[in-house]
């Protein structure tokens, strides 16, 4: 799996003072199922060190000036994002991850100004603005939003879950494939949208017979749509609920109650998702319950990175 990173938060020392913002969660955590693609265009537009340079909401739009001596540095910087974004594109990414509350980074966090130096609203930076005009369905998150539990569960899944339709069309898969691909991720996709999960059913059952290339890039479509929704408490207590009811004729009178209490626990924020995931999945392989242990929604993403022992995790 390839992620483009803002070059600093990997540990090079590209800032405008000489020096970076190593992010250890990328580097330690992720780098251990992931290969980085590094990019910073304020370093290869200015150079470093460099004057620190701002955002400006002007008449035309966003222009990057510098705080120096006042010099509009927009194209310099435009042209560098391009080329960045060449470079990028190229990697089969499956994700990105930027430096917040950069003017060419922040996404969403950027400081912005007027034309009379009064503070505007914050903004995407430049270089996340080209990304998301050339990549709307990429998984994109800055590192600073990445510190709240719940962010950075879902972003990780939503990268996993990308990565894995990624891995899927390269295959050239025919229909029992991409039938098996659905059935496996039911229930994440349950969590994510009902209603899309629902259209991407109808897209599988192919009542159209349209030919396979056709249903898959519809399918290809809605699934990203689907997996970049956040998850909800709600939402995931329904799937519970849901893999919960494969185990009526198995489980004991007393196993159902610990379950269930699990369960409703866990609707409370009393324990973490991990709680009743834990209890399910156990039961599962004591069951043998092969539907279940197929699912994705299990281990969306490598058990070692451990996200959903937070009560965070969950909103």
């Amino acid at each position: 799996m390839n992620i483009a990173v803002s070059a600093c938060l990997l540990g090079e020392k590209v800032r405008f003072d000489g020096g970076h913002k190593h992010d250890r969660f990328v580097t330690d955590e992720l780098g251990r199922y992931a290969s980085f693609v590094p990019f910073c265009p304020e370093a290869i537009a200015f150079g470093t060190p460099r004057p620190s340079i701002r955002l400006v909401n002007m008449e035309d739009g966003y222009n990057i000036i510098s705080n120096k001596n006042g010099t509009n540095l927009t194209k310099e910087l435009q042209d560098k994002s391009y080329q960045e974004l060449h470079k990028i594109a190229g990697t089969n990414l499956s994700g990105i991850i930027f430096k917040s509350k950069s003017p060419s980074c922040g996404m969403g966090s950027a400081k912005a100004y007027l034309e009379n130096g009064f503070a505007d609203s914050k903004a995407d930076g430049m270089f996340v603005a080209i990304c998301k005009e050339k990549f709307p369905l990429l998984p994109m998150e800055e590192e600073g939003r990445l510190q709240d539990d719940w962010l950075r569960e879902n972003f990780i899944m939503q990268l996993f879950a990308y990565d894995s339709i990624e891995k899927l069309k390269e295959s050239k898969p025919d229909m029992r494939a991409v039938v098996d691909f659905h059935t496996k991720n039911k229930f994440l996709l349950q969590a994510k949208d009902e209603k899309i999960y629902r259209v991407l059913g109808n897209i599988v059952g192919n009542h159209e017979n349209l030919p396979l290339n056709e249903l898959f890039a519809n399918y290809e479509y809605n699934f990203k749509v689907a997996i970049a929704q956040k998850s909800s408490i709600k939402r995931n207590r329904n799937v519970l609920e849901h893999m919960s009811g494969f185990f009526k004729n198995e489980l004991s009178s007393e196993e159902k109650e610990v379950l269930h209490e699990q369960i409703d626990e866990y609707a409370k924020k009393i324990v973490p998702i991990i709680v009743p995931l834990s209890t399910i999945k156990l039961y599962a392989k004591k069951h043998k319950t092969a539907y279940l242990l197929g699912q994705t929604f299990l281990e969306p993403y490598p058990k070692e990175l451990a996200l959903r022992s937070s009560l965070l995790s969950s909103k």
